[in-house]
């Protein structure tokens, strides 16, 4: 053999070895796909998510991992798009990744949970309400937050039973989400005897709603339901008010946002929102909350404790099944109850935690959310 030769010998053993290193290294980690919108209208919910979920990582790690390995967070923007959440589940596949936090909105959540499905991913939604995500008989979706179906009935029983308006419309954006809730909503009202009198989708990413304001003042609406995010409920609520309809508005926790006071300004002060209850206020959570202040993040968002649950219920279930096969994983995540900072979950075998409350809140510009529900 001769000198040249050894030196090829021994760089192709060194590169081997490197290989061998670096598939090693790899293998020590568990990888965590975190999948919502970084970009796009909705981005603040997407926030709430991506913090929760890195929260709960860097804790877990900080712990000593997951039977002594690493959990590695890989982050997915879907933009709320359902096109672009297949494009990034099939990416998520093709990373190796078996594990996922999300997809937000329910309209992205349902194609991206197909392909998981079929590819045994586990997909945990912090986010995604609609009841349809979990009818089909997957048996690796799960969510750690409630349905629109119960949901909402909460707005609608405390529309006729607290409200009690005169007048009613139900407003929704033409999407899944949005859509599902309101008819949620309206069918609540009908069966306790409230008459809607105006029922409309309007158009996700409209500006001008003069002519549905117009429509609503004609008919004496006093009370309006929406369906859908906080950048078109934010503008509907300043036109009201510019346009002088005197009307009450409510609408479900993909409204809740801080961004809904920027838009809205004063016309925000009194807005109804259905929300998950306030994780961050709870006493058992202050060494938690703590920390998110630390690294100056907000963790009052409505995503941001149930997304910090996800992660910790997959950590749990690998630790139950004692393995990382996602089968044995969704298995016991189904058999198991997970305590977490949003309570002791347990799941049915849709997926569904057996047991969440939405929380009625009232909405005020510039001064902290007050729970309304009756006690």
């Amino acid at each position: 053999m001769t000198k040249a030769t050894k030196q090829i010998s021994k760089l192709f053993a060194a590169m081997v070895l490197a290989g061998v290193a670096s598939h090693s290294f790899a293998a020590d980690t568990i990888k965590i796909g975190i999948a919502g919108p970084k970009t796009g209208p909705v981005t603040q919910y997407g926030d709430m998510q991506f913090i929760g979920a890195k929260m709960a990582i860097e804790q877990i790690n900080a712990k000593g991992g997951v039977d002594g390995k690493m959990l590695e967070a890989k982050e997915y923007d879907d933009a709320c798009d359902p096109k672009q959440a297949v494009a990034v589940a099939n990416k998520v596949v093709n990373d190796g990744v078996k594990f996922v936090v999300g997809h937000l909105c329910s309209s992205s959540t349902q194609p991206a949970s197909d392909i998981y499905e079929d590819e045994g991913v586990i997909m945990i939604t912090p986010a995604a309400t609609n009841p349809d995500i979990t009818t089909r008989g997957y048996k690796l979706v799960f969510r750690t937050i409630g349905l629109d179906s119960a949901q909402g009935p909460a707005a609608g029983n405390y529309i006729a039973d607290h409200v009690k308006p005169k007048v009613v419309a139900v407003l929704h954006d033409k999407q899944q989400y949005g859509e599902g809730i309101a008819t949620a909503v309206k069918q609540t009202l009908e069966k306790k005897g409230v008459k809607v009198a105006v029922f409309e989708g309007l158009n996700a990413g409209d500006k001008d709603f003069s002519s549905i304001i117009q429509k609503l003042k004609q008919n004496n609406v006093d009370f309006v339901y929406y369906g859908g995010y906080h950048p078109e409920l934010g503008l509907i609520l300043r036109q009201s008010e510019e346009k002088g309809l005197k009307a009450k508005f409510m609408g479900p926790e993909g409204v809740g946002n801080d961004s809904i006071s920027q838009i809205a300004q004063n016309a925000s002060e009194g807005l109804l929102v259905t929300l998950p209850k306030s994780f961050d206020q709870d006493p058992a959570n202050k060494a938690l909350v703590q920390a998110f202040a630390d690294k100056k993040q907000d963790p009052s968002g409505p995503f941001v404790f149930p997304a910090y649950s996800a992660v910790e219920v997959i950590a749990e279930g690998i630790k139950a099944a004692k393995s990382e096969d996602t089968a044995k994983v969704a298995e016991a995540i189904h058999k198991g109850t997970f305590k977490t900072p949003t309570g002791d979950l347990s799941f049915d075998d849709k997926g569904d935690l057996k047991d969440f409350k939405f929380v009625v809140y009232q909405w005020h510009f510039g001064k902290p959310k007050t729970e309304v529900s009756p006690q």
